[in-house]
């Protein structure tokens, strides 16, 4: 209870009271609602059709004693600061609280600060604000639609199938492009298709070249495309081509820039940890909030090492960059660094551009520097979101590409000139100078391929042609990477809902997980269908 407190402050969570409870001082008292204190009862519809879709809210029976204790807090306290998470579902905790324990608008602060470090949290409490009613409203017609949504059609799904099923705004989305994908691989007929490669070698080696040597693929056959579709069709053309002449055609040389990626959102640190770590976009969320609220790393105790990570944002704000800048010169060198800051458009409707990128608070604790504070998993990804967030303040990946033609010609008959037979093609690749990927390597090993020196009109050596057959491929089943970049490509759902989705439509059987691809159980098909009926 608050004894002498002049100011309550409240957030969601224990980990964050504990943070923020450091920097304040003894004016302020802080404690936590432990998340949502009301919601819409779930026992009935609880929203008035009839009436402007008005919700009916009643605070959560497993929460009745902490708002009691709140509320005997906030009598005593001067005024009430509400510390609550700075996206929309924050907001609208924020104004539950205020409707819950009867706070007044001249006694309600709202603060709202992206990262829980000492400077940006006293900053926060110098600006508080009043609770913003359109953000509130915006959670609310979410609300309303997903209860809508749940409790008018699940009904319809228990009457045609069985009990305890449901369905939901995004979840009956995301299961139907998991069915629609499912119905495609079945459906699917593979086409049988050959390629021929060639295994090739300077006639004439050059001494600078150990072996002169390199394997190009045929890409035209008597001056057309190639399509080979059965195996005695490759003979054929293997026949053709095995005592003909090959020289060098063409060799076009060009450097390509591979440019520094953004800092994350939070779709993209879903899909980054799925492909790099393997986590599921719930066990992501997790660590990402225990890295947003607080860990405890020594001396200096309990520390926000991450900012928000609800956010659909590439902003960055001008300090961060400016120090991540400075970090970048002094450890790489200035060679890495870019002349001016790398700015990231957002480039979609409705980002929230007051939030930040996901980003360390501060960059000089670098991963190692922390590790031993850190449990395994949460270094990782506190790893993950360093590196990318330092690699996009870095000058761009150089590789140099060379991409080399090679005919093949029937030999000169008398009184005819050589005739074109074939075109094989093949490319060397060598990176030139890393950049960025000094912090952050590609996700798959991507091996130089290097090519013999060649000029144009040089006599080759085929040492071999193997003709492989080939079919075509059913599309690829949904990762949870793909899954999430899919959703948010259609606007389908939030990046703040993928995790609990993805979960919700594992728990209620309608799909399942086999090698981290999702494959659509049968009852899935079955609600599918149903739902397209309606």
């Amino acid at each position: 209870m608050v004894k002498e407190k002049k100011n309550l402050v409240i957030v969601e969570s224990p980990a964050k009271a504990k943070t923020i409870g450091k920097y304040l001082g003894s004016a302020f008292f802080v404690r936590s609602s432990m998340g949502h204190v009301r919601d819409l009862p779930e026992r009935k519809l609880s929203v008035d059709i009839e009436n402007n879709f008005t919700p009916e809210y009643k605070i959560i029976t497993s929460r009745k004693k902490l708002v009691s204790e709140l509320l005997d807090d906030s009598k005593k306290a001067d005024f009430v600061y509400l510390a609550t998470d700075l996206d929309r579902e924050g907001e609208a905790i924020a104004w539950h609280l205020c409707q819950a324990l009867g706070i007044s608008d001249e006694r309600a602060k709202r603060v709202t600060f992206n990262e829980i470090t000492k400077d940006a949290i006293l900053e926060a409490f110098k600006h508080s604000s009043s609770v913003n009613i359109s953000k509130v409203n915006a959670q609310q017609a979410r609300r309303i639609l997903d209860r809508l949504v749940g409790y008018m059609i699940s009904p319809l799904l228990w009457k045609k199938i069985t009990k305890g099923l449901s369905a939901g705004r995004v979840q009956s989305v995301a299961v139907r492009l998991i069915v629609e994908r499912e119905k495609e691989i079945k459906d699917f007929k593979p086409q049988e298709y050959w390629k021929i490669n060639a295994a090739l070698k300077i006639l004439k080696e050059d001494k600078t070249c150990e072996t002169g040597y390199f394997k190009a693929q045929l890409h035209k056959f008597n001056n057309e495309n190639l399509e080979i579709k059965n195996e005695q069709q490759a003979k054929d053309i293997v026949n053709e081509l095995e005592k003909e002449e090959y020289i060098v055609a063409n060799i076009k040389k060009q450097t390509k820039r591979n440019n520094a990626p953004p800092p994350f959102t939070t779709s993209l640190l879903q899909q980054q940890a799925s492909i790099r770590l393997q986590y599921s976009a719930k066990k992501t969320m997790l660590i990402a909030q225990q890295l947003y609220e607080g860990i405890d790393i020594g001396k200096e105790g309990s520390v926000g090492l991450i900012t928000y990570m609800r956010t659909d944002s590439f902003h960055v704000s001008e300090q961060s960059l400016t120090v991540c800048r400075r970090f970048v010169a002094d450890k790489y060198g200035l060679n890495y660094l870019p002349e001016k800051a790398n700015l990231y458009a957002s480039g979609k409707k409705g980002t929230q551009g007051a939030h930040e990128a996901i980003r360390p608070t501060v960059i000089e604790y670098t991963p190692e520097s922390i590790k031993d504070y850190l449990t395994k998993d949460q270094y990782k990804l506190y790893e993950l979101v360093w590196n990318r967030f330092v690699a996009s303040q870095m000058k761009p990946a150089i590789i140099a590409l060379t991409n080399v033609e090679v005919k093949v010609e029937r030999a000169a008959k008398a009184g005819a000139p050589a005739e074109a037979l074939g075109i094989f093609k093949t490319q060397g690749r060598q990176l030139k100078f890393d950049g960025y990927r000094r912090v952050l390597p590609p996700a798959g090993k991507e091996d130089d391929q290097l090519l013999p020196p060649l000029e144009v009109g040089q006599a080759l050596d085929c040492l071999e042609l193997k003709p492989s057959q080939h079919f075509t491929q059913p599309p690829p089943r949904y990762t949870e990477a793909t899954l999430v970049k899919t959703l948010e490509k259609e606007g389908i759902g939030r990046p703040s809902t993928y995790a609990p989705i993805i979960s919700t439509i594992q728990d209620r059987g309608y799909v399942k997980q086999a090698e981290r691809k999702f494959h659509a159980t049968e009852l899935g098909m079955v609600v599918t269908d149903l739902l397209e009926g309606f």
